[in-house]
């Protein structure tokens, strides 16, 4: 469940990235310099150079991931998972169909933690769940009438092709190309 357009960043990477310009300052090169090598901006190497000053390589190492923490630990979280994977019904819903808010009273139901229903995605995002919609289909669905009506009615209905000569792509002039040769 990736934001659109995002990449998830590797936190090991920029970490890595800025140990690396603690090497070169080290080495007595240029904020420019470590910039052009890492291909990162001025910005971020300057920002980096006054916290390596302060504090040295040390104060260049991850700080953790950023936002807060989960407020489920593993027990817990496997214990909402058991609790998930026996159905809603089985947890009291009329229907077999998660939403988020159900999630969100079932997580609070067994672990006391309340979660408003909007931030409920993040904890099942932790626990490796997805997005899933149940198939819309009529209870009365009669499948070989389906089957039935693809093969011998759709064909009939189905516009057929005109066996005019060449079309024009403007809606305005539907002109064959003969009479203008």
């Amino acid at each position: 469940m990736d934001r659109k357009g995002r990449v998830p960043r590797d936190y090991d990477e920029l970490e890595n990235r800025r140990r690396n310009a603690a090497q070169l300052f080290r080495k007595g090169q240029t904020q420019a310099e470590v910039a052009r090598q890492l291909g990162v901006s001025r910005q971020s190497v300057s920002r980096w150079y006054q916290m390596w000053k302060k504090g040295g390589a040390r104060a260049l190492r991850r700080t953790g991931s950023p936002g807060r923490n989960c407020r489920l630990n593993a027990a817990q979280l496997k214990h909402v998972e058991k609790a998930l994977l026996k159905g809603a019904q089985a947890n009291g819903f009329n229907s077999n169909l998660w939403t988020l808010w159900r999630v969100a009273r079932v997580i609070e139901q067994e672990t006391g933690v309340h979660y408003h229903p909007g931030h409920v995605w993040r904890v099942l995002q932790k626990m490796r769940w997805s997005l899933q919609r149940p198939a819309k289909r009529a209870k009365e669905r009669k499948a070989g009438a389906v089957e039935e009506w693809k093969e011998e009615t759709w064909p009939e209905v189905k516009k057929k092709l005109a066996k005019s000569g060449v079309g024009s792509s403007s809606k305005t002039r539907a002109v064959s190309l003969k009479n203008h040769r």
